[in-house]
């Protein structure tokens, strides 16, 4: 097939305008790959259809990766302008099954495909200008705004694959063939897999900040792990390899699932791969916009549940323990196939970045030293959930790309797909997840004495989550009493009716639930799906764990249950989501109390908070803001603050002043305290803080 897909731009070069036009290629490339991946779609009527209950309608995806250019642009505050407001909050959020990804149809009015046509050409026209105007110093470094450019790139490289995954699961009576998507023509015998023995060595994993190429927040740290001779398969396993497993009623047999493999066959009452299709006694396999005979010696593609179950079968079968391999444990089979990272590497010895097939190949027909498909034809389950390496850092401009995997939940795909192309090829990219979900992904089976450890208990691995989990579930200091708490009290004793609340700004949650002591619903909204995974882990897993640092590198380790914050029976009560407040979804409404606590001096624009904040409010509802004020440069741009500055007639502007300019038309001021709080940094260090509570009726 003729080639699709450039290779990725990398960082380093000597030549500000050549590295200008590379950047301006791979994005031009990846905007459009993208959009050739949605002609698959019959006609515009498709664009509305959902191929997997738990995802958004094709719309959705069509305009998500188009609103992240601009949702992070104007969060790290390199663009003021919004293109189109509405688009940029309804495509924002929900890719990945967590509990605050919104997939409920009836909360969104999708807009027509022409005007997300025209919505991606204009973004496509803004990233142009920004390209070519931006400061750019070589190399590109983290801090640099042009790197947030390529983080909008590598994103939709991401959605490329998970969208072709989509299509692939969408009745074929929806799709069309599409020119230069030409699967493979070519299959036979599954071949007889073996396996090869694995050296112990010495593994590192993890790469320095001043890498030749983008990376991941995840990618950045350092692990090492001494690994023990194993022998790994020769191949990936096929779809004949698999077929026995199959036949001999795998997918009916209790013991070779574990619990959650369980509840998946319960869920979803497979039988079978979900790409292959059984017609009466035989099987076939689907591609993008085709059903084949079943191709034997092509990769079977399942979820890591399926796999598991195999190696357990296979284990009963044989008297030998077969299992997934480790993260460190495929970097030992990389090192052994020789292979070198990009730009090194070419794409035209593996089936990856779209250079041979739109489809998966035969598993004997790449080889790296005697191993086939070590990179490329499909992603393989590893038994590795992922995890930060140590000196984990979150990127401010994408601060959810990882932590909410960190979950021991989210396993790592290995290797790269067919379909895999930009970072997703890179030898240090890490990509995991949900263990049910389906993917571009086979595995490869191993021999291994090494067990992976896994945690009853999860600690929040982030400092600064953690550092709110004790602001809002930790003790107290000096006195001072729990300001969640207070807060909440506060407010219910304004709040007339008790039907519905919003906790906008919500951080870790505690609040939201003292609200749902009284209130019927209470939503909990924060910018950072950081923060409200905690509030979700609460309700689901019962407990919240985190650390406490004591001085330097040593901390305590800290849980507290919702039995002991007395929240059991309000739980369900309870929901979380991740969203902004400048820019709100329309179906947060009706709302008797709204709650925007130490929120306003942290918006990147205040004013579009405050503007027709009214709307969301029933008649007579309460809004209750709280602010110590800190306004600073780094949370809102100078031009936006609402307060903390003087006039050009030399003026003081206060925020509460300002706020009751803003607000008098619409509410009336009914009372104002100040509410003291306290942050525990280490042991011996705290932020003492004072927050202006101002207490708002609806007219």
């Amino acid at each position: 097939m003729s080639k699709l897909s450039l290779y990725p731009v990398t960082l380093e070069g000597t030549s500000v305008e050549q590295k200008r036009k590379e950047i301006k290629a791979y994005f031009h490339n990846t905007f459009s790959l993208y959009e050739k991946v949605f002609e698959s779609l019959k006609d515009d009527s498709v664009f509305y259809k959902k191929s997997e209950p738990t995802r958004h309608p094709m719309i959705f995806y069509f305009g998500h990766t188009a609103t992240f250019f601009i949702n992070k642009l104007v969060n790290m505050k390199i663009i003021k302008d919004r293109i189109n407001p509405d688009f940029e909050s309804i495509f924002a959020v929900g890719v990945d099954e967590m509990a605050w990804d919104d997939v409920n149809s009836s909360n969104y009015t999708w807009p027509k495909v022409q005007d997300v046509r025209e919505y991606r050409n204009k973004v496509r026209a803004l990233v142009d200008e920004l390209i070519d105007t931006l400061p750019l110093h070589l190399p590109i470094t983290q801090d640099s705004h042009m790197w947030v450019i390529l983080m909008g790139i590598e994103h939709e490289r991401i959605h490329i694959e998970t969208s072709l995954v989509l299509h692939t699961q969408m009745p074929l009576e929806f799709v069309k063939e599409v020119e230069g998507f030409e699967i493979c023509n070519h299959t036979s015998k599954a071949p007889h897999n073996e396996m090869l023995k694995i050296e112990a060595q010495h593994i590192k994993l993890g790469k320095e900040k001043s890498h030749h190429l983008y990376g991941w927040d995840n990618e950045y740290g350092v692990y090492e792990e001494d690994v023990q001779e194993f022998e790994v398969a020769k191949f990936l396993v096929s779809n004949g390899e698999f077929m026995e497993f199959v036949h001999n009623g795998g997918y009916d047999k209790k013991e070779y699932w574990d619990e959650e493999g369980q509840n998946f066959l319960d869920r979803s009452a497979a039988k079978h791969p979900v790409f292959w299709v059984k017609k009466q006694n035989d099987f076939f396999y689907r591609t993008l916009a085709q059903e084949i005979p079943l191709p034997l010696d092509w990769p079977v593609e399942v979820n890591a549940l399926e796999a598991e179950a195999f190696c357990r079968y296979k284990s009963q079968q044989e008297g030998r323990e077969y299992t997934l391999p480790s993260e460190a444990e495929y970097r030992a089979v990389y090192n052994y196939a020789s292979l070198q990272d990009l730009p090194e590497f070419h794409e035209s010895r593996a089936n990856l970045n779209f250079y041979h097939y739109a489809s998966p190949c035969p598993v004997n027909e790449f080889s790296f030293n005697g191993i086939y498909d070590v990179v490329g034809n499909v992603w393989q389950w590893s038994r590795t959930p992922i995890r930060g390496f140590k000196g984990f850092e979150v990127h401010e401009a994408y601060d959810d790309f990882s932590v909410p995997t960190f979950d021991e939940k989210h396993a790592l795909i290995l290797g790269s797909s067919w379909a895999s192309s930009g970072n997703l090829i890179m030898k240090h990219s890490r990509y995991a997840f949900r263990k049910h979900f389906p993917q571009f992904s086979g595995f490869r089976y191993v021999i291994s004495n090494k067990k992976e450890n896994s945690s009853d208990d999860i600690y929040e691995s982030d400092e600064l989550v953690s550092q709110y989990c004790e602001f809002q579930y930790g003790g107290e200091y000096f006195g001072v009493k729990n300001f969640a708490q207070e807060m909440a009290k506060l407010s219910l004793k304004y709040a007339k009716r008790k039907n519905r609340a919003l906790d906008l700004g919500c951080a870790t949650g505690r609040a939201t639930y003292e609200l749902a002591r009284e209130f019927d619903e209470v939503e909990g909204i924060d910018f950072s799906a950081r923060f409200i995974g905690v509030g979700v882990k609460l309700k689901e897993q019962g407990y919240v764990a985190y650390s406490s640092v004591v001085e330097g590198e040593i901390k305590e380790y800290k849980k507290v249950s919702i039995e002991e914050l007395g929240f059991s029976e309000i739980k369900e009560k309870v929901s979380f989501w991740q969203g902004d407040a400048c820019n709100l979804k329309p179906n947060f409404t009706s709302y008797d109390l709204l709650m925007a606590t130490n929120l306003i001096d942290r918006l990147y624009n205040p004013r579009l908070f405050l503007d027709g904040i009214e709307q969301r409010l029933n008649d007579e509802g309460i809004l209750v803001i709280a602010s110590p004020y800190t306004w600073q440069e780094s949370s809102t741009k100078k031009e936006f603050w609402i307060g903390g500055y003087k006039d050009e007639e030399g003026n003081e502007i206060h925020t509460l002043e300002k706020l009751k300019e803003l607000l008098c038309e619409k509410f009336e001021l009914i009372h104002t305290q100040d509410l003291e709080f306290v942050i525990k940094e280490t042991k011996r260090k705290f932020q003492h803080s004072i927050s202006e509570v101002s207490v708002w009726k609806k007219r």
